[in-house]
């Protein structure tokens, strides 16, 4: 719930010594919360530029199954971030903070207010916070790990993980190659668990002034809007999406392609389930990774809980006050 005195809220998260900083409000939750809804109506009363923080709204043509803004929304709100890669290009949370720091000092250059909307916590406290500095990639060590991956499947990578690194284990799904493969090749690299250079670097850089919302619906409706999502997703052409991604080229082992939605999609097109089965498990993958999205959220003492987005008025409230100090 958000307090009643929005003005305390900006003095406990706007101290003296920010002042000087460039605001930024972010806008954050599970996904099918309500975040783009929210962002347009927000529209309506500031002016502002949204910078999408989606670690998958970045690809191009993906779509449907990325719950993209439409062009209709886009045109109404400009919209930055988005359609930014192919999917079989490389994309990391500190390309993220350099295109998205470009973005936000544009919209402020131009006088407008940014908005950070999206659901990847990662992206999120990366920018507001700072990267820790652990080592840059090493491309044959990341190559000799992903055929690791691909020989004995990503459970034998994460359990390998929970070994040398548990706190990192912990956090990651035993499905997440990605974030798996990096966690190994920093402790690789350097003898040290990630989770100890994240520690250390405490994300307490601090470039903007922030106000931190976070949407949640009560969690019935939640999953009510994640289950109809997953069927107007079907309905509405993922499975064609994902067809004509393969019929370009486009490996069904990459990253982009193994998210969900997609992961579900191809298996469809492959025969291994039928499309109620597909269904099933697209409700129930976006289910279990709207309980990640809150669990990262609500680690942040900072965020200010709404109950869903018809809450218009408060954020309303607590932006107009923000943006007065």
């Amino acid at each position: 719930m958000v307090k009643s005195n929005a003005s305390s809220i900006v003095a406990e998260i706007s101290p003296a010594h920010a002042q000087r900083l460039p605001p930024l409000t972010v806008l954050c939750g599970p996904t099918a919360a309500g975040k783009t809804a929210a962002a347009l109506a927000l529209a309506e009363h500031f002016d502002l530029e949204v910078v999408s923080a989606d670690s998958r709204q970045v690809y191009r043509l993906m779509d449907v199954g990325t719950a993209k803004p439409s062009s209709e929304e886009r045109a109404r709100v400009p919209h930055h971030l988005l359609d930014v890669v192919w999917p079989d290009e490389p994309f990391d949370v500190a390309r993220f903070v350099a295109l998205a720091t470009e973005a936000i000092d544009g919209i402020l250059a131009r006088g407008r207010l940014p908005l950070l909307v999206g659901g990847t916590g990662l992206y999120v406290r990366a920018l507001t916070e700072g990267l820790a500095e652990a080592p840059g990639a090493d491309p044959l060590l990341r190559r000799r790990l992903e055929a690791q991956a691909e020989a004995e499947g990503n459970a034998a990578l994460h359990r390998r993980l929970a070994a040398v690194d548990p706190a990192a284990a912990g956090q990651l799904h035993p499905n997440d190659r990605v974030r798996i493969v990096r966690a190994l090749e920093v402790f690789e690299l350097t003898g040290r668990p990630l989770s100890s250079w994240q520690q250390a670097h405490g994300f307490r850089a601090r470039n903007y002034r922030l106000l931190k919302i976070a949407l949640s619906p009560p969690r019935s409706e939640l999953y009510r809007r994640i289950d109809d999502r997953a069927a107007a997703m079907l309905q509405g052409g993922l499975v064609e999406e994902a067809e004509r991604l393969l019929q370009a080229g486009y490996d069904p082992r990459l990253k982009a392609l193994q998210t969900i939605g997609y992961r579900e999609a191809i298996r469809l097109l492959e025969g291994k389930v039928s499309r109620e089965a597909a269904l099933v498990e697209l409700q129930q993958a976006t289910r279990r990774y709207a309980k990640r999205q809150l669990t990262w959220f609500r680690a942040d003492s900072e965020m200010i809980w709404v109950d869903s987005a018809k809450d218009s008025d408060k954020i309303q409230t607590l932006m107009a006050q923000f943006h007065a100090v």
